[in-house]
């Protein structure tokens, strides 16, 4: 019978999309003020792929950041209510003007959390539910059927190889 074991520490990461010319800059210091330091960045990547977003505005852009602390699977649904806050508090006139999408990484998959259940979700707690977006399987990431289409894009597959690649650096040097 297998024992069970504590799994190694996650590489927390949030995507935000936003409304180009929309300053990110309190958002970003207020998420490194409770996770620490951001340690990598993607590009802003234009977001164009759902009507969901429209009160948000036009030119909506997306980007990925992560930090340098490691952290427990554990915490997830509290970081799923901290960029829920945040969202609100940088709201402009009860129009959402960000949104703040938390997940982690493992050496074999990428999850998201969200608010909304589904066939797919599982709840963690908290009113929060976590998704595997993406699985690593013979050096690249596989997609699920219930993959986000923005999620195939080669920026976001970028973004979260170099990411694999910081995390696998920060588990063999013990972080």
């Amino acid at each position: 019978m297998a024992k069970p074991g504590k799994p190694d520490r996650v590489k927390l990461f949030t995507g935000i999309i936003y409304p180009s010319g929309v300053d990110i800059s309190g958002i970003m210091k207020a998420l490194e003020k409770e996770y620490g330091p951001v340690d990598s960045v993607s590009e802003a990547i234009e977001f164009n792929h759902t009507v969901y977003y429209d009160e948000m505005g036009e030119n909506l852009l997306k980007i990925f950041f992560s930090f340098s602390k490691l952290v427990e699977r554990e915490i997830m649904a509290e970081v799923k209510l901290l960029t829920n806050s945040l969202e609100e508090k940088f709201s402009e006139k009860c129009t959402r003007s960000v949104n703040i999408d938390p997940g982690y990484m493992t050496m074999s998959n990428v999850f998201l959390a969200s608010c909304k259940d589904f066939y797919h979700r599982v709840h963690i707690g908290m009113g929060i539910f976590l998704e595997n977006e993406y699985y690593y399987s013979s050096g690249e990431f596989k997609f699920w059927d219930w993959t986000y289409p923005d999620y195939k894009k080669e920026e976001y597959l970028n973004f979260f190889y170099r990411l694999r690649k910081i995390y696998h650096s920060q588990l063999r040097a013990g972080k």
